[in-house]
């Protein structure tokens, strides 16, 4: 008689656990009846499958995006290096300067002002990959590495 009890009450938890299982599948189940309008199982299932490779595609392409702007920011100015100095011993202050623009790849240009009493000269001179095809002046080299070392 013992053992009939036993097995009836382990028959009685193994039906709930059964039953607890179905509810948790039936709901899941009605609960994406309900996100996709549809009920048969094997309309909802090609759907999931296709919102799937969809969101894939985007994903891919918004990673091509992402690295074609990570691209295009090297080519930006990143990279500024300003050095203030004075040329002339007779004058004072310094007012005159030399200011390095850079990209990623130390690419850019330098832009020197010299200033004296009467005017104030502005020279350029082109970076490429960090050298210049002209000699640069002491200040000149200063900003160009201030600027490499960010």
């Amino acid at each position: 008689m013992a053992i009939d009890t036993i097995g009836l009450i382990v028959l009685a938890i193994w039906l709930i656990a059964l039953s607890v299982v179905v509810y948790i599948n039936f709901r899941f189940f009605r609960r994406l009846e309900k996100d996709t309008g549809q009920i048969n199982l094997k309309k909802i299932t090609e759907k999931i499958i296709a919102n799937g490779q969809k969101d894939r595609l985007d994903i891919e392409e918004l990673f091509r995006r992402a690295k074609s702007l990570e691209e295009e920011g090297r080519l930006h100015i990143q990279k500024v290096g300003l050095v203030r100095f004075n040329p002339f011993r007779e004058m004072g202050g310094d007012h005159s300067f030399s200011l390095a623009l850079l990209d990623g790849k130390d690419t850019g240009v330098i832009v020197t002002g010299l200033h004296t009493r009467e005017r104030t000269r502005v020279y350029m001179k082109a970076i490429k990959n960090g050298k210049s095809e002209l000699e640069l002046s002491e200040d000149e080299k200063k900003a160009l590495v201030k600027a490499q070392r960010g």
